[in-house]
């Protein structure tokens, strides 16, 4: 008799209830991909699955840049102000430049990305 595969909990849903080893709920992934233009109809088992994916890797990437300034900080504690400095000092996160706020909690637009950012010379 053939016994179950590691991947057997993964798939039937593991601990959590999901089914897939994606740790994001594919439904409301789904329920956001309907909702993002009139021209979406029917989207297909495979594409939430892809786009779990890749939302898991964009917050890891934005984690790990917030620790590092949080290190640089000497803290334990990641705080928002880690996340906002982490969109500010990297080019690739500039699209959520309008949506991080600084410790003031006023919205820190493009003009004051350049005003805070460390010039090395």
């Amino acid at each position: 008799m053939r016994q179950a595969g590691s991947y057997s909990a993964i798939l039937l849903g593991g601990v959590s209830g999901r089914t897939g080893p994606h740790s994001l709920p594919l439904a409301r992934i789904k329920k956001i991909m309907k909702r993002s233009g009139d021209e979406v109809k029917m989207i297909s088992g495979e594409a939430p699955i892809v786009f779990s994916k890749a939302c898991e890797l964009f917050i890891e990437e934005l984690t790990q840049r917030a620790w590092m300034v949080n290190l640089q900080g000497k803290r334990r504690t990641l705080h928002k102000e880690d996340v906002a400095a982490a969109v500010m000092t990297t080019d690739i996160f500039d699209f959520l430049i309008e949506m991080v706020s600084d410790s003031n909690g006023s919205r820190m637009g493009p003009a004051a990305k350049s005003d805070n950012m460390v010039v090395e010379r």
